[in-house]
């Protein structure tokens, strides 16, 4: 084991110091589908009241731009963790670079309509939903797209998991990938109950009621700090297994 390799703030040794083309490829995709979200926000306003409508938007495309953030900042972290570049994280890379262009306007429309549910109206919406089966589309093409991603961000972490002993994870650092893995993991399991909910949706239902499939969601702002307190703890208790506590 090569313990001259610097160590990332988070525990890890940078095995990934070398950018490769894959991962070029990734950040190109990401941050044109950043470029997508600004798209579907419209034309440059020609008026005050354009202008004014247009930075009603701003909240919808924050709360999609921080997302989306999210999983490039995971596959960022990923990278440099292990280093890996070979046939199976290139194609797990490739299948989410086409997951998070089609995850865009799901993403857009959700955050969207989730504004201005909350404010009345006041924020707009960029679709208008009609009836039952509109929401129904509204929030299973959500769960369906963001599950895929977290699903294969859990294949990335499960594929460096499997490569723990070539790799020379340390007990933290493996530790710490299996925390990661069950992070990523409750994503399509988030996803998958949302789209439950969603085909349960009947004609009828209360609002409350029927912006359950997104609030599901809100769920999984717990699992970081949880997972993170249940690690530390597994340290404290065995560091020669888990490795030392931070």
């Amino acid at each position: 084991m090569n313990t001259s390799i610097p160590r990332r703030p988070d525990g890890f040794r940078e095995r990934g110091e070398r950018v490769t083309r894959l991962e070029t490829f990734v950040d190109a995709a990401f941050a044109f589908a950043v470029s997508m979200l600004v798209i579907s926000v419209g034309s440059v306003p020609a008026s005050m009241a354009e202008l004014q409508l247009a930075l009603r938007n701003v909240p919808a495309f924050a709360a999609s731009f921080a997302l989306i953030m999210v999983f490039w900042h995971g596959h960022e972290a990923w990278s440099r963790r292990y280093g890996l570049d070979d046939a199976v994280s290139a194609r797990i890379s490739i299948l989410l670079v086409f997951a998070v262009l089609v995850f865009v306007y799901p993403l857009r429309i959700l955050f969207g309509g989730f504004f201005a549910w909350i404010t009345g109206g006041w924020l707009p919406t960029p679709v208008e939903i009609r009836t039952i089966e509109d929401l129904r589309w509204f929030f299973g093409s959500f769960a369906v797209a963001f599950g895929c991603m977290g699903a294969l961000m859990a294949w990335l972490t499960w594929h460096a998991e499997r490569k723990a002993d070539a790799l020379a994870l340390d007990p933290s650092e493996r530790l710490t990938t299996r925390l990661e893995l069950v992070r990523w993991t409750m994503i399509p399991v988030v996803a998958a109950i949302s789209l439950g909910l969603t085909l349960l949706l009947q004609p009828g239902v209360p609002n409350w009621l029927g912006g359950m499939p997104g609030m599901i969601y809100f769920v999984l702002n717990l699992t970081g700090p949880l997972l993170g307190a249940w690690g530390r703890r597994l340290q404290r208790s065995d560091p020669a297994r888990y490795g030392a506590p931070p």
